[in-house]
């Protein structure tokens, strides 16, 4: 199988083996705990290879201000789908919610910043994986459920430098923990 993939250009983010390349500075970072794959499942633990756009921003306004424009706030009763069987399957949903789902409000910091990419997102494939963000590490070279983990200092340098729509070039193959 050959994939196309574009070029990356100023201002977008390229995930490399020793950290991912923002605007010319290398922030170590972790990923999904399964490597990076092309064929991504829900619950797998991998990043998803491709090219992903960022399309929104979340913060925790009870520990932090605004840290854009552009982004909206995480309250109680927030959460992510990741049941293939939902019809709100790979989107925010909100308390109280039937299906299987993600709390965005989480008791640690994890989540206190979170950017969401478009991976599988407006037209979503059941069963392709859901909610693949770039998000605080619980600790260095600590992976995730598949997405990209930062340094808080990091992220928040990240996310005053971004705006929707920057892309996230993801390849293969590349070691599990890197940075």
């Amino acid at each position: 199988m050959s994939l196309a993939f574009p070029l990356p250009r100023s201002g977008d983010l390229v995930l490399t083996p020793s950290g991912l390349l923002a605007f010319g500075r290398r922030l170590p970072c972790t990923i999904g705990r399964a490597g990076i794959r092309g064929d991504k499942r829900e619950g797998d633990g991998a990043t998803p290879m491709g090219t992903h756009r960022i399309v929104g921003l979340y913060y925790r306004p009870d520990r932090m201000a605004r840290p854009a424009p552009w982004a909206m706030p995480i309250g109680p009763r927030d959460l992510w789908s990741d049941d293939p069987r939902d019809p709100a399957y790979n989107s925010a949903v909100r308390a109280p919610h039937p299906y299987s789902h993600e709390a965005l409000r989480r008791p640690d910091p994890l989540y206190d910043l979170v950017l969401v990419t478009d991976w599988n997102w407006q037209s979503p494939r059941p069963g392709h994986g859901s909610a693949i963000f770039l998000h605080r590490w619980r600790r260095p070279g600590a992976p995730t459920a598949g997405c990209v983990a930062l340094a808080p200092d990091d992220l928040a340098w990240l996310i005053a430098r971004i705006l929707p729509g920057t892309r996230l070039h993801v390849r293969a193959p590349f070691p599990k923990r890197f940075g």
